[in-house]
C-alpha cells in the first residue's frame, strides 16, 4: 500500500487540498492517518477521485456520488440511475441542440427584422417553455 500527502493528491487531481478535505468530511474519501499535520491517504485515492470527478462531468450531485461511493471499499454503481443520468443529458443535448441551431439561423437570417423571422420565433417560443417549466419545477 502505497501512501501520499495531501499535498501530492491535490497536486495529481488539480484539486485543492480544501475540495480534498470537505469530500473526507462527506465520506467520499478516507485519510489512513497523518505525516505531522498533513493527512495521508492510499493511492487509490486518486482512482476514487478520479470517480467523482466523472460523476461531476456527468452532472451527479455530490451526494448521488457518495452515495455510490460510500457503499463500501468497491464503488456501487447503480446502473438505472446511469441509465436516468444518460437520459436527461440526451434531454439537454436535443434542447441545447435547437438552441444552437437557432441562433445560428438567426445569425444568417436575411430577414430585416428578426421578430418577423419564423424561425427565430420558435427559438424565442422554445426559450419561453423552457423558462415556465423551471419556474414550475418544484425546488430540491
Amino acid at each position: 500500500m502505497k501512501e501520499i500527502d495531501i499535498g501530492k493528491v491535490s497536486r495529481r487531481t488539480g484539486l485543492p487540498a480544501s475540495t480534498l478535505r470537505y469530500y473526507e468530511e462527506k465520506g467520499m474519501i478516507r485519510s489512513i492517518g497523518r505525516n505531522g499535520l498533513k493527512r495521508v491517504f492510499d493511492e487509490s485515492v486518486i482512482q476514487r477521485l478520479t470517480l467523482i470527478a466523472l460523476g461531476r462531468g456527468a452532472g451527479f450531485a455530490l451526494d448521488e456520488i457518495a452515495s455510490m461511493l460510500n457503499a463500501g471499499t468497491q464503488p456501487a454503481i447503480d446502473r438505472t440511475q446511469l441509465q436516468a443520468k444518460a437520459d436527461e443529458l440526451d434531454r439537454s443535448i436535443k434542447h441545447l441542440s435547437a438552441i444552437r441551431d437557432g441562433l445560428r439561423h438567426a445569425a444568417s437570417c436575411p430577414a430585416e427584422n428578426h421578430l418577423q423571422c419564423p424561425k427565430f420565433q420558435q427559438l424565442m417560443s422554445l426559450a419561453a417553455r423552457t423558462t415556465a417549466r423551471a419556474k414550475a419545477k418544484p425546488a430540491a
